[in-house]
């Protein structure tokens, strides 16, 4: 897929959480506080908490994000693949933010994404961008 056009990156970078969605026999979602978008336009999410999370990932790197901003009332679905680093420059970035929070990050999911999909409630729902 392309770059994340402007309207998208504003509402992940406006929205303070953002919920993931992995498999494994079952679904998992987790809010993920900790997170940012590379130069790349990849979706960088700082694990702290991440364990199940990390397992999914590993097992088969499928993974959907969802982010909404109540105040302009836009959302949008993220899918993708997913790879887990614990590449030391990543840790580093996570703590930046993570040790404001007393915490500290184990690792960082990369997630390159394939597909983008208008998610908030009205008649473009479900629209593939």
């Amino acid at each position: 897929m392309g770059k994340l056009n402007e309207d998208v990156k504003s509402l992940l970078n406006n929205s303070k959480v953002w919920q993931i969605a992995t498999m494994d026999d079952m679904p998992n979602v987790i809010s993920v506080l900790f997170k940012t978008i590379d130069e790349n336009d990849n979706l960088i999410l700082f694990d702290v908490f991440m364990d199940r999370t990390e397992k999914n990932i590993k097992k088969n790197g499928k993974i959907a994000i969802t982010a909404y901003d109540m105040e302009i009332h836009k959302a949008y679905q993220l899918k993708g693949t997913a790879q887990y680093s614990t590449d030391s420059a990543l840790i580093e970035a996570g703590n930046s933010v993570a040790k404001n929070f007393g915490l500290a990050v184990k690792g960082a999911v990369i997630v390159k994404v394939e597909q983008i999909i208008f998610s908030a409630p009205g008649p473009d729902t479900g629209k593939i961008l």
